[in-house]
């Protein structure tokens, strides 16, 4: 039941960026707005907004960074078993674990991820960077839309939710 738990608020953090990656694209001039304005301006963000303000994480992500976020979207999260959403809201710490595996330090673009066999999260924890198929993959997820670009840092969209393992 922890792994779920896990899952849900990092679900929220990738649909808010996800929505902000859908509009970029590799060497977009970057924007004013912070990657959480970006997110929230998109409108399909509501419950990443949520989940960040549950955490205490809105104010983290419209620091200077620079931050690289995979975003799930709205569709990854709507994979999430019912009730984790909710039971993740319950547990802050859990579902900070989970949108924290879903940020990187440093603004890494899709040339850059390309190269990468890792990334410390700022969960502490890595996510596994491969190409496969032509398709970059982080964990076991695919990159649908990259380089949304935002003042603090880049967006890269993710068709699932990552779910930090510990080991």
């Amino acid at each position: 039941m922890k792994r779920i738990t896990y899952i849900l608020p990092l679900f929220l953090l990738a649909t808010v960026l996800s929505s902000t990656a859908i509009a970029g694209g590799e060497g977009t001039v970057p924007s004013k707005k912070n990657i959480v304005t970006v997110a929230v301006e998109a409108g399909s963000f509501t419950t990443l907004a949520k989940a960040l303000t549950a955490t205490g994480l809105v104010d983290a992500l419209k620091g200077d960074g620079p931050f690289t976020v995979f975003a799930p979207t709205d569709e990854a999260f709507a994979k999430l078993p019912k009730g984790t959403l909710e039971g993740l809201l319950k547990d802050k710490e859990a579902l900070k674990e989970i949108l924290l595996y879903h940020v990187v330090k440093g603004n890494v673009g899709s040339k850059a991820v390309k190269d990468l066999k890792s990334a410390t999260t700022l969960s502490g924890m890595d996510v596994h960077i491969a190409v496969k198929d032509g398709n970059v993959m982080i964990n076991s997820a695919k990159v649908i839309s990259a380089d949304v670009a935002a003042s603090n840092g880049v967006i890269h969209v993710i068709d699932q939710v990552l779910i930090p393992h510990k080991h």
